[in-house]
């Protein structure tokens, strides 16, 4: 699903529940509308908020609820909502034939179809809007709500009444495990059925090293564990790399640590943990009853550096380790992810940092993932117990090994 050069989408993704593709690969993929009057048995994944905010809205006198719904980029907040909520191993994306952007009856917008301000396109006007939108849209790995990023990111393709069976194109699946469960549940057919999990915000890869302790490549910012660390300097900057992204998708934490740099309480040693006091979940609008009974996302502010304009601290990396080690339990971090600290724009070094990590977070009784850095391509020898836990950890007498080759 590589969209790097493109115009236009290579496909149309539709989103749904593992157990209706039977019926799509037999009877295509229907309207809800169709699906009501049809009878037919499916499986939903939206709650009732969204079936009312879709069924409510129309477009030329049209409710939205009589066109099957189709994204351009599949990787967005309604697809990592229905992850939260319904787990990526139930969730499949089916991509169709580009083709059907091009017919006279259907109608492209602009973001998210059921949302106010998103505009509606159809005729003469498709084929120009659709390059905009996409080009827009087509590298987005992260959206917020103050550029407008989360609604466009939903640009949606609708399609009166049935998209039928013949173009369908494939099935995107989150891993290996979930492909044999389609693959069984759609017999002999012939659909191509792709694990792809970094479009489900599944790490790309994942090596254990201990029963807790994970070496993990994909974006932190998508990690479901408790608390995600962000590496930071004592001034108040948050101009590049991790610390940026924050800035950007958690205004939130933005201000916290402005004002810890500003009452000078942030410093080298001792990192500051933000724990937020309501449910808040700036990657999807989330209803009420959903947010209140889902988990809190905290955020561990980790000083690598006094000024940015520095080369990270090693020393003061590892005093901010022993801090957490002695801390964690009574700050209730149940579990952590943590970039590799001062590898990317700190300019050190993992064959440096990776043991230190690895020496402290070995220790602690919670699921920890250590996200490695995008910047360094790492070799397999700097991957393993031999190398990461000689030094203080412990290495497992028992496991059964991954590939790191397959790094």
């Amino acid at each position: 699903m590589n969209s790097s050069g493109r115009k236009t989408p290579r496909s149309l993704y539709y989103i749904t529940h593992i157990k209706n593709l039977p019926s799509i690969v037999e009877k295509g993929i229907l309207s809800h509308e169709l699906v009501e009057r049809e009878g037919i048995d499916f499986t939903p994944i939206y709650d009732r908020q969204i079936v009312g905010n879709r069924k409510n809205k129309t477009v030329d006198g049209k409710s939205l609820w009589r066109f099957a719904n189709f994204f351009f980029q599949p990787r967005n907040p309604m697809l990592y909502r229905v992850v939260r909520e319904k787990g990526c191993d139930n969730i499949a994306i089916v991509a169709v034939r580009r083709k059907l952007m091009y017919m006279e009856d259907v109608y492209v917008t602009d973001g998210n179809a059921a949302s106010s301000g998103t505009r509606f396109y159809v005729g003469t006007d498709v084929r120009q809007m659709i390059q905009k939108i996409y080009q827009e849209i087509a590298e987005k790995e992260r959206w917020s709500d103050v550029d407008y990023s989360k609604r466009k990111i939903m640009a949606e393709c609708l399609v009166p009444e049935r998209v039928p069976p013949e173009d369908i194109e494939s099935v995107y699946v989150c891993d290996h495990s979930t492909q044999e469960k389609v693959k069984s549940l759609l017999g002999d057919d012939h659909l191509d059925v792709i694990p792809e999990p970094y479009i489900f915000f599944e790490p790309d890869w994942k090596y254990d090293l201990t029963e807790n302790l994970s070496l993990v490549r994909g974006d932190l910012f998508f990690s479901r564990l408790q608390t995600l660390t962000i590496s930071v300097n004592t001034v108040g900057v948050m101009g590049k790399g991790l610390a940026s992204h924050a800035k950007y998708q958690f205004p939130d934490v933005y201000v916290y640590y402005q004002d810890l740099c500003k009452s000078r309480k942030l410093r080298m040693g001792h990192p500051v943990l933000f724990k937020r006091e309501t449910p808040y979940d700036p990657l999807v609008d989330m209803p009420s009853s959903l947010a209140q009974s889902g988990p809190d996302t905290w955020f561990l502010l980790f000083p690598t550096k006094r000024h940015w304009r520095e080369r990270s601290d090693i020393i003061g990396i590892e005093d901010g380790l022993k801090w957490l080690l002695a801390n964690y339990k009574a700050s209730k971090i149940s579990s952590l992810a943590i970039p590799a600290l001062g590898c990317g724009l700190g300019r050190l070094n993992w064959r440096d940092v990776g043991p230190i990590l690895c020496k402290y977070l070995s220790k602690m009784e919670i699921p920890v993932w250590i996200y490695l850095p995008s910047e360094q391509k790492l070799s397999p020898d700097l991957l393993t117990e031999e190398f990461l836990l000689a030094e203080g950890g412990t290495l497992p007498e028992q496991r059964v090994k991954n590939k790191i080759s397959d790094y």
